[in-house]
């Protein structure tokens, strides 16, 4: 078994060795690792070199999600690539396995894994990533949805339709629904699990919400979000997360963050929304230079995870 890592950065030392270990533990050994940095000024291109990444640049200004991985995606020599951000890493030796595994059935498109936060994410992110990517795989998914973050599509289809350039993100979901109307299969992997992480503040949190809101918009143009959806998504999921907190006897020291996350996560949807989808040059560094951040969880799988050097 053999595969291309599409990697996407900006300035990300603080993460991205780990995830390169991890790459490096794993059980797939064949593969190859292309690295697209979007104008980087830290140490991420010089640490990817040193695991034998191949670099590829795309301008700052030029940056969307799409653009940079239909770059890494075209000089990619393999037919299945692998995508996924430069702060995520990998539990387990088997990642790439278990990921690549659905492709055995010719007419999966793409697959995509489980994601978990640190220790350190924010509780209401952390009730995000376990609603969203649930413990029980599903080989032949209904809907569109997946995540870039943790992800593998087979190169010959992006070959046909290549990512959406244009979108704020959402690239993921919009090469998906194309996937799905071409009447291919979308597999989720529960044990192809990672550590996302997003530490973001009050403000990116915003933004991050604000700019999927917009492509969500752009792809699905039927869809709606007004002032009562805002209410009553931001109230439900804030007693939800006090609840389940309660429940786990951690509410004294999330509280806060719980109230803001979901504010910021449901008044930044409103604000994509309404928003123009024209990207000025202000968007552009708000939405795709911001800092971030992500999170992690137990799981019962037989295999040991990897033990990651801390220095």
């Amino acid at each position: 078994m053999q595969c291309s890592i599409v990697i996407r950065a900006y300035n990300e030392e603080k993460h991205i060795k780990r995830l390169l270990d991890g790459i490096r533990q794993q059980t797939v050994k064949d593969v190859e690792i292309i690295l697209v940095d979007s104008g980087s000024t830290d140490s991420t291109v010089a640490i990817a070199e040193s695991y034998g990444a191949r670099i590829e640049r795309i301008a700052s200004a030029e940056f969307t999600f799409g653009r940079s991985l239909n770059i890494g995606v075209k000089e990619a020599t393999r037919e299945l690539i692998v995508i996924a951000s430069a702060h995520v890493y990998p539990v387990y030796p088997d990642w790439l396995e278990t990921l690549l595994h659905p492709f055995q059935d010719n007419n999966v498109a793409l697959s995509y894994g489980k994601q978990r936060g640190p220790a350190f994410a924010k509780y209401s992110e952390q009730q995000i990533f376990h609603q969203w990517y649930p413990n029980v795989s599903k080989p032949n998914q209904e809907t569109a949805f997946c995540n870039n973050a943790n992800a593998a599509i087979r190169k010959s289809l992006w070959q046909k339709n290549i990512y959406d350039e244009t979108v704020t993100g959402l690239e993921d979901l919009a090469w998906a629904k194309w996937a799905k109307e071409q009447n291919y299969t979308i597999a989720y992997v529960a044990e192809a699990e990672i550590i996302h992480i997003h530490n973001e503040t009050p403000q990116g949190v915003f933004n991050r919400y604000r700019r999927e809101a917009m492509a969500f918009k752009k792809i699905y143009p039927e869809t709606h979000f007004n002032i009562y959806d805002f209410l009553r998504l931001t109230a439900t999921n804030t007693i939800s997360d006090m609840r389940h907190a309660v429940h786990e006897h951690v509410l004294w020291k999330n509280t806060i963050s719980i109230f803001w996350f979901r504010f910021m996560q449901f008044y930044g949807t409103l604000a994509g929304h309404r928003q123009t989808s024209i990207i000025t040059p202000q968007l552009r560094e708000t939405f795709y230079y911001a800092l971030k951040q992500k999170n992690s969880n137990n799981s019962n799988r037989e295999i040991e995870p990897i033990k990651y050097n801390e220095k």
